[in-house]
């Protein structure tokens, strides 16, 4: 049954509020811990029982973190990695252009630099090298270093690896396995096929991190000490949370701590970054997702690969500036390109039918440092695994992104294989891959035909689902402080979202190409402001903007305003319907 009776939201979607179980499971978790009533809500839609819920409140990395060793290669990892260590050998740093990537690698540069050893950093150009370690650049690199550690790539790359002749290689990673791996020192992933996958929601940075749990553990064994780990915990929360690994086990942890690191403004990257984006307020997952995030990615995207790793890896504020200042440039210049894009992919893939199994645009010249962020768009409007492929002559590139429960990389692997793609990989939720022009449109059939069989395309746009409905007057500051108890809030822990029933638009106006800004009021004295990002992308900017005094449910997230020095509750909108 729907809540509130809304079968068709504004943007097409069935409201579902929660179960009688998860109300009686909740009543009865505040009876027993004393806890607020909201908290409970949140905890007991996770299935955390009642006599776990202060644990889960204050989750301690001393609690959650894995032995590094349960990974397999993990130990012979740690080792050569402090055997180079201890004999000053030339070590270098090959990363993937994302922000784990940059993560990863800021996490061994700035290690190493606090030991006394400068390592070289080496990003691979997207357009020019594509992803992951190639055969030039690893030869090169073999022949100046004596160990080259591939972070969050390198688990598919034998023949590259195998062309480092002369240099040990480790990898430390966390996208799919093969069925063999390559010839190498040491390959450290949670997601080898021959690993549980229980660790497997570590992104690298989280790898890496737990790499340097272990080389600790070793120095303190052989009497040495370490730097401080618990320092760097900033990178891995930015990487864990921009690589939307799911917010889980370890992961909540790493992030709850990571962020009150980042408050302390101690990384020049990170203050010089925040305040380019005019963050101005505590750090939260929001901030490291949607600000910090897509900047570090856009020199990835469209300009230089190593900006990002270069910016969170200085210790020098003044480089930290230039390189910030350079970031947030590059960053509107993606959007403006990625509007582009996006609008042309959503009407060929709108044209091609929204309902299969699979959502997928190709184009000429499509920039490939932004065809992830619009195959996330498209996913989004359909509610379907999608895929947008950016044309360079024959060749093309693309990224694909996944919907819950479908298993994305596999499905990529498994044509790569079977020799439709020149090559492709990734993870249950993202992949990248190269196609030939001759090869796309078989390619593409046969995608849509793995993916139906695990389930995609069978519905049609995904049910919001509600905590629970609150009048203006109940989305208190303090309220919103309460649930962040429950937190960090990300993939795998969404935050809750609440219902505000029978309001009137006090005030709405767009701001910026297509963003809603609202004032609601319930006609009583009780209000609440709002923020819908997005809002003309669908029907509901529209809508809400000539509103003619109707009134509407409206349904989001809350969180804190802080402006002037003043902070206010705010709905960031995300659905609405006729009341």
């Amino acid at each position: 049954m729907s809540f509130l009776g809304v079968e068709q939201s504004l943007t097409g979607r069935r409201w579902v509020g929660p179960g009688v179980e998860i109300d009686r499971a909740s009543e009865m978790m505040a009876q027993q811990t004393g806890l607020p009533r909201s908290v409970c809500q949140v905890l007991a839609r996770r299935g955390v029982p009642a006599m776990e819920a202060k644990g889960f409140l204050e989750p301690r990395l001393k609690d959650l973190l894995p032995d590094p060793r349960e990974m397999k290669d993990m130990e012979p990892a740690a080792t050569r990695f402090l055997e180079a260590v201890q004999l000053k050998q030339r070590i270098a740093v090959f990363a993937d252009y994302d922000v784990d990537g940059g993560s990863s690698a800021a996490l061994l540069l700035v290690w190493l630099r606090q030991m006394g050893l400068q390592a070289t950093l080496y990003i691979p150009d997207r357009i020019d090298e594509g992803y992951g370690p190639n055969v030039p650049a690893m030869q090169e690199l073999a022949a100046a270093h004596d160990l080259i550690i591939c972070v969050d790539c390198g688990t598919l790359s034998h023949e590259p690896i195998a062309a480092a002749k002369g240099a040990d290689v480790i990898v430390l990673d966390h996208h799919l396995g093969g069925e063999t791996l390559p010839d190498c020192e040491a390959v450290v992933n949670p997601n080898r096929q021959d690993e549980s996958g229980d660790l497997g929601y570590f992104c690298a940075a989280g790898v890496v991190f737990l790499m340097l749990v272990e080389a600790g553990r070793q120095l303190r064994k052989a009497g040495a000490k370490g730097p401080d780990l618990m320092a760097l915990l900033d990178l891995v929360a930015l990487a864990t949370v921009a690589d939307v690994a799911p917010l889980i086990g370890a992961n909540r942890a790493l992030v709850r701590q990571g962020l009150k690191v980042m408050g302390a403004r101690k990384r020049p990257g990170l203050v010089a970054l925040s305040d380019v984006s005019r963050m101005d307020s505590a750090p939260s997952t929001y901030h490291l997702g949607f600000l910090l995030g897509p900047r570090v990615n856009a020199g990835g995207r469209i300009g230089k690969a190593d900006l990002g790793a270069r910016l969170l890896s200085t210790d020098n504020p003044h480089e930290a500036a230039a390189l910030a200042e350079r970031l947030d440039e590059l960053n509107t210049e993606r959007r403006d390109i990625e509007n582009a894009v996006r609008a042309a992919a959503l009407q060929q893939a709108e044209d091609r039918g929204l309902e299969a199994p699979l959502v997928w645009a190709a184009g000429e010249g499509w920039h490939p440092g932004v065809v992830g962020i619009v195959a996330s768009r498209l996913k989004e409007a359909a509610n379907r695994p999608a895929v947008v492929i950016g044309f360079d002559s024959d060749e093309g590139k693309g990224s694909g992104r996944s919907v819950s429960g479908v298993d994305l990389g596999a499905s990529i692997q498994r044509l790569a294989a079977e020799g439709l793609l020149v090559k492709g990989g990734g993870h249950k939720m993202a992949a990248g891959l190269t196609v030939m022009r001759d090869k796309l449109e078989p390619a593409m059939a046969r995608l849509s035909e793995l993916l139906e069989k695990q389930g995609a395309g069978q519905g049609g746009p995904a049910d919001l689902k509600l905590d629970g409905a609150l009048m203006p007057g109940a989305a208190t500051v303090d309220l919103i402080d309460q649930i962040e108890q429950a937190g960090p809030f990300g993939a795998g822990a969404p935050a809750p979202r609440y219902a505000l029933p029978d309001l009137q638009v006090r005030f709405a106006k767009k701001v910026g190409e297509s963003h809603l800004k609202i004032s609601l009021s319930d006609g009583m004295g009780g209000g609440v402001d709002g923020i819908c990002f997005g809002a003309f992308d669908t029907a509901l900017g529209p809508r809400l903007l000539e509103h003619g005094g109707a009134r509407f449910h409206f349904a989001g997230r809350l969180e804190v305003n802080s402006w002037g020095g003043r902070q206010s509750p705010q709905l960031r909108l995300e659905d609405a319907a006729e009341a």
